[in-house]
């Protein structure tokens, strides 16, 4: 694993830039320790490198005024949404400024014969949903923790929906974007698709702010399915269950979610969430269309399942049911936590060929037992991507280099299978050593854009190169 290494500072620099900006901002300026270490915090292992300050913004022209201050200074400006990411995205490893953009956080636009909106980058997922529903819509990226739709662009998140409905780079239309030299431009127009010019749309998306600083966001949406059913099943072993997610990918079943949780998992969701599972590799769908639709593609996985050893299937269409097993799985961060108190969870994702999918879990289970490592394993198995999270003690030396062995090894074998090493949490500080071993020297020519839009290099220095 990558460690979260402090960079040279601008002390001069630094100094200047808070001066103006506390003159500028007033009250919405804050240096105080506890402040500045919340968004200096990473969600999993890395440690805390807090910024200097902490500027709240409310408006676009808030943002460019800042980013110009830094920018004068030579000061690195590092932008907050919610503090969900798990790869350090947040940390300040030079100090400088960070800006928190929950202020910003008003739905502006809701074009419901045009299937989009427009929204500021601190509006939530959930938060974006509840204001939609009345119209009959809604916005299908669903990454879990309830993050700001500015972080899960600029992470290029996805989640339990993606395997119907992509994942954010799908489902953006347009950004406004302020330049490291403080200039606001927007990529694109509301139009669904357009030739004109280079797509910097998806050039930001992802770029996990290292090249500007996303602060409105037009976003695709969908209408509320006619219906919804959802089903679980059980397998004894994680490789029947991939048997079944690879068949129902490949029969072409319009499934909306396709979730695994292995024995382990589903030990800590019946403990956590007040279930009573059978403790073996589970399976949990969600099909979304008419209401005999939903329920012929729920019987042919059924059918599916029978076939490579699936018992207990189930589903439903009640609302109640449906919401009891999604939230399980959303809380399934928490819940595995709660199998060893005490431990910090090391999540990694990787994602690889669906064909490839049973071989490297599997794999991956015998390698956390051959460390002696508690590792749950959850995915969005429909289109290759799961997630590992060994559960260390952060005081044992030992165990700590175990899991760093095992997140090492892991994303190299996603690598050598054709994989990535990363299938939504970014790359951030803790993927950086595997970027390389994937994609080359097209790693060279992301340094040769980042250099030529931020030759001061002051956009979330320390992250992806």
């Amino acid at each position: 694993m990558a460690e979260a290494v402090d960079l040279p500072r601008n002390e001069d620099g630094i100094a200047a830039a808070l001066g103006v900006l506390k003159q500028q901002f007033g009250e919405a300026f804050h240096t105080g320790q506890s402040m500045r270490e919340q968004h200096g915090h990473t969600t999993t292992w890395l440690p805390t490198q807090a910024p200097d300050a902490v500027v709240f913004a409310t408006s676009t022209q808030d943002v460019s005024e800042i980013v110009n201050v830094c920018a004068t200074h030579d000061v690195p400006v590092i932008a907050y949404g919610t503090g969900t990411s798990l790869e350090g995205h947040v940390n300040a490893p030079a100090g400088g400024v960070c800006i928190d953009m929950t202020g910003m956080n008003t739905i502006l636009t809701v074009h419901d014969q045009d299937l989009d909106c427009v929204v500021q980058p601190g509006v939530t997922r959930e938060q974006l949903n509840l204001y939609l529903r009345d119209k009959g819509l809604f916005f299908p990226i669903d990454p879990g923790a309830n993050a700001s739709l500015g972080g899960m662009a600029s992470t290029r998140a996805s989640g339990t929906n993606a395997v119907r409905y992509g994942t954010m780079k799908d489902n953006v239309l347009a950004l406004e974007v302020v330049l490291p030299s403080g200039e606001v431009i927007r990529t694109a127009s509301r139009a669904k698709k357009s030739s004109a010019g280079y797509d910097l749309t998806r050039l930001m998306i992802g770029a996990e702010g290292t090249l500007g600083i996303i602060t409105e966001i037009t976003l695709k949406l969908q209408g509320i399915p006619e219906a919804m059913s959802s089903a679980r099943c059980s397998f004894e072993t994680v490789d029947a269950a991939c048997e079944a997610v690879m068949a129902t990918i490949q029969y072409g079943i319009p499934v909306a979610r396709i979730e695994l949780l292995d024995a382990v998992s589903v030990k800590a969701a019946n403990a956590y969430s007040k279930l009573s599972l059978p403790e073996t590799p589970l399976l949990l769908l969600e099909f979304h269309g008419s209401e005999t639709g939903v329920a012929e593609q729920a019987e042919l996985f059924g059918h599916i399942a029978e076939e490579v050893g699936g018992s207990g299937f189930e589903w439903t269409a009640r609302a109640e049911d449906r919401a009891k097993l999604w939230q399980a799985r959303h809380d399934m961060y928490w819940a595995s936590l709660q199998l060893r108190p005490g431990t910090k969870g090391v999540s990694t994702d990787v994602c690889v060929p669906i064909s490839r999918l049973a071989e490297c879990v599997c794999a991956a289970t015998q390698k956390a037992a051959e460390l002696n490592l508690l590792a749950p394993i959850v995915g969005h198995v429909g289109d290759g991507n799961f997630h590992a999270m060994p559960l260390v003690d952060m005081d044992d030396a030992g165990e700590v280099e175990r899991a760093s062995r095992f997140v090492s090894w892991l994303n190299d074998l996603a690598i050598s299978m054709g994989g990535t090493c990363t299938g939504e949490h970014g790359i951030g500080q803790g993927k950086k050593p595997y970027l390389r071993k994937e994609l080359g020297g097209a790693v060279d020519v992301m340094a040769a854009v980042k250099a030529a839009i931020d030759p001061q290099g002051i956009m979330n220095p320390g992250k992806i190169m």
